[in-house]
């Protein structure tokens, strides 16, 4: 049976917790005595830590190692045809841990799920799962083969999709993202592809203060997704109870 390796105490914790089969756990004696949400999943191995490290393949494990069945990846096109979706779109980030950082900010704005093309990208690994904090294991995660072609797919009167890009002409707060949106960002250096950008509807950037050129990707996608969660919420609040 394939079996994928998480590591880290937050990363295994919510493995736990989360969608899919805990397999087996090892843990060093200190996480072993002490972690009591150990007892959520299958009886704890004590192992050394340098087998934890050779196991993990890095010693930033926290004294705790899993094996689960694999990532339950979603569909995309669900994921779009939900109600007022919330999509992060990534376009060839390769980094895992900028995938990680940018899937935990996601799980923490509320969004609908996080979008990743097949090929030039990184898919959850590990690494990922730690650098998520264990959200990974609740936020839907999705692979199309072609993020162009997804995005014109999707893209509706009620589902607008923003390029994330600098010098575009309308900044986030003034771009509406209460409503169905995509928000699509490049790798850090190459922005999105041209290709994908056309596909967009329009461009949307962070105002940044003099001196600052861009933000790192996983940084972009926490101020854009915190920016439609305000909207959002007011939005709601404005509305007159039923």
């Amino acid at each position: 049976m394939t079996r994928d390796l998480v590591y880290g105490r937050n990363a295994v914790r919510e493995a736990l917790r989360g969608r899919r089969e805990v397999l087996e756990i090892w843990a060093g004696e200190r996480a072993a005595s002490t972690l009591d949400w150990l007892a959520e999943g299958p009886r704890a191995h004590v192992r050394r830590e340098r087998e934890l490290t050779e196991a993990a393949g890095t010693s930033d494990h926290q004294g705790v190692v899993a094996w689960c069945a694999p990532y339950p990846y979603v569909d995309a096109w669900e994921l779009a045809s939900r109600d007022r979706p919330l999509l992060c779109c990534l376009d060839q980030v390769t980094d895992p841990r900028n995938l990680g950082a940018v899937i935990r900010s996601a799980a923490g704005a509320g969004a609908t799920g996080v979008i990743v093309p097949e090929h030039r990208s990184a898919r959850v690994t590990p690494a990922v799962c730690r650098s998520s904090a264990g959200a990974v294991e609740h936020l839907p995660v999705a692979v199309v083969p072609n993020l162009a072609r997804y995005l014109g797919d999707v893209k509706r009167g009620d589902l607008w999709v923003y390029a994330a890009e600098t010098g575009a002409e309308t900044q986030m707060w003034d771009a509406d993202l209460a409503a169905g949106t995509a928000l699509v960002l490049g790798a850090e250096g190459k922005g999105v592809r041209p290709l994908v950008r056309r596909t967009c509807d329009a461009g949307v950037t962070i105002p940044l203060a003099p001196g600052v050129d861009s933000l790192n990707v996983s940084v972009a996608a926490a101020v854009l997704l915190y920016e439609a969660r305000r909207q959002r919420e007011r939005e709601q609040a404005r509305r007159p109870e039923a």
